[in-house]
């Protein structure tokens, strides 16, 4: 393997990586890019996790905040970031820990969200999230 593969054209070196995985040849896997990308494929779900749980924690505070300008979008982004989150349980269980962990983080996250794009007072969220986990996941869940 080209030492350079994976800085040159990362496709090509995820190609012949696999390649030679299959074929049994270790000793030639460039193994510090290697570990570097199972890393970062770790990271990638969390970010995945954090940043669908942001944007329906902020849609739910819309829905909550804001009855009268609930939309058809909203309820849409409400729904598809659940099933995201969903997705994201089946293919990894152990990120439910991780969700759990980073809710109150991610809820003042969209607590910022909400009032930047309601132009709402930041100061008209609650500090503390008025929905549960279990709330916030459910599918048929919509504040009132």
């Amino acid at each position: 393997m080209k030492t350079n593969l994976y800085d040159k054209d990362y496709y090509l070196w995820l190609e012949e990586t696999v390649q030679l995985l299959q074929e049994g040849k270790f000793t030639y896997l460039d193994i510090p890019n290697l570990i570097e990308e199972i890393k970062d494929m770790g990271i990638s779900q969390k970010k995945a996790v954090k940043s669908n749980s942001r944007i329906l924690l902020m849609h739910l505070l819309k829905w909550k905040y804001q009855p009268s300008k609930c939309s058809k979008s909203w309820k849409c982004s409400i729904i598809e970031h659940r099933k995201r989150i969903r997705d994201s349980f089946e293919d990894s269980p152990s990120l439910k820990v991780y969700f759990a962990d980073n809710f109150d983080l991610c809820y003042q996250d969209a607590r910022e969200l909400a009032a930047a794009e309601t132009g709402l007072s930041i100061n008209e969220f609650p500090i503390e999230s008025p929905f549960s986990q279990q709330d916030t996941l459910k599918p048929d869940y919509f504040p009132e």
